[in-house]
């Protein structure tokens, strides 16, 4: 007898997300002049509104020479995870230097920031453990409390009256909040001395991820919680990654020398993984050098975010509130958002088009980044597509 065909569930689901606007595409990008956000994107000339590259480090002369003599010295692999051979001279300059930018006993690197979130988590709530995070959090940091085994609640958005009625009837045992400090879709910050103060209450241990403040926010750049002036003793766990504002790659996690040892035994995407290339560690002390001795890289781009809103709010561009250089444009519908990044697109700006599952489903959006790299003319010329676009249409 012949075998019945078995339908192919792939192409039925790959095909649904079609149908909804919801599948995604990757595009082949070549960089154009260095310091700059001249990009080709599949061929096409255009100016990249969609880089994290806030500070215009990922080019920086300095960097990359950080990056090629540390190569040449020590190979483009670490060759082994952090517990056997593969942390070596670069991470461990790396994390002390870590430690000293953010206040803290102790830091470590992690591969990515997925792993770090998702490591930290893990080494910290198990199975007795109460988990407790913003509706809106990264998706490491759900997935964290997800994998963790731990009871896991989300409130809303920047809700700490809520968060603070759930603490308040929780469970004996851990507690862990998670936050983004500067949330990666809205541009919004998390209101962290209210959490800090919510979770010293209730004897909850807070865990800010502060991928997007770092480098960018606070007086001297040193993030979110510098914006705020938050002690280490009130946010114990401070994570970073390295592929937005320092321009590199991989992550770190920073608090008392307990805390990083606990993770050193414990967080198994730290453990069983090829630690960071040490060239890769090199760049990123350079990196975070340049940061602190070329100031004006910050002040540029937070300059530019407030000409940007300036100009759009001016011609009646529907801004969210956000201060920071992530700055979306709420659209709604995921066709809308669509249809208006694809015209952009046609006028020369990459603006991604951020639709579900990464955002709530009737939240679609623009995502516009500022960067340093960005020219005043870039900015300007943005803004009148997007009036013509959404305003005079």
């Amino acid at each position: 007898m012949p075998v019945p065909a078995v339908p192919n569930s792939f192409a039925l689901a790959l095909a649904e997300l079609e149908a909804r606007g919801l599948r995604r595409q990757r595009r082949t990008v070549r960089r154009g002049e260095p310091q700059t956000a001249d990009i080709q994107l599949d061929g096409r000339r255009c100016v990249d509104f969609c880089s994290n590259d806030y500070l215009g480090l990922a080019a920086h002369p300095r960097v990359v020479e950080a990056f090629i003599g540390a190569a040449r010295m020590h190979g483009v692999g670490a060759r082994a995870s952090h517990l056997i051979t593969g942390h070596q001279a670069e991470h461990e300059a790396l994390e002390r230097e870590l430690a000293a930018y953010t206040g803290r006993e102790r830091a470590i690197v992690f591969s990515t920031g997925y792993m770090a979130n998702l490591g930290l988590v893990a080494a910290l709530a198990g199975r007795d453990a109460d988990v407790f995070g913003d509706c809106l959090n990264h998706a490491s940091l759900i997935d964290g409390g997800r994998l963790s085994g731990a009871r896991l609640h989300r409130y809303p958005h920047i809700d700490v009256a809520a968060l603070a009625g759930q603490l308040a009837v929780r469970e004996s045992g851990t507690a862990l909040v998670l936050t983004d400090g500067v949330f990666s879709m809205d541009g919004d910050f998390a209101p962290l001395p209210a959490l800090a103060a919510a979770c010293a209450k209730h004897g909850a241990l807070l865990a800010v991820d502060d991928a997007h403040g770092l480098g960018v926010v606070g007086a001297s750049g040193r993030g979110s919680l510098e914006h705020f002036g938050l002690a280490p003793a009130q946010v114990p766990a401070l994570v970073g990654t390295f592929g937005k504002a320092f321009g590199t790659f991989g992550a770190f996690i920073a608090g008392s020398e307990d805390l990083i040892e606990m993770l050193v035994q414990r967080a198994r995407t730290y453990i069983y993984t090829t630690a960071l290339p040490p060239a890769v560690a090199a760049a990123t002390r350079t990196a975070l050098a340049v940061s602190i001795d070329e100031p004006w890289r910050r002040e540029r781009v937070l300059a530019l975010t407030r000409r940007f809103r300036e100009l759009a709010l001016a011609v009646g561009i529907p801004l969210a509130a956000s201060a920071t250089p992530i700055q979306p444009i709420l659209l709604g519908g995921v066709d809308a958002a669509m249809q208006a990044s694809h015209a952009l697109l046609e006028r020369g700006f990459f603006v991604a088009a951020i639709r579900p599952p990464t955002v709530p489903a009737g939240s679609s959006r623009l995502r516009v980044t500022l960067s340093t790299a960005h020219r005043d003319g870039d900015v300007e010329a943005l803004v009148a597509a997007l009036a013509d676009l959404l305003v005079s249409a």
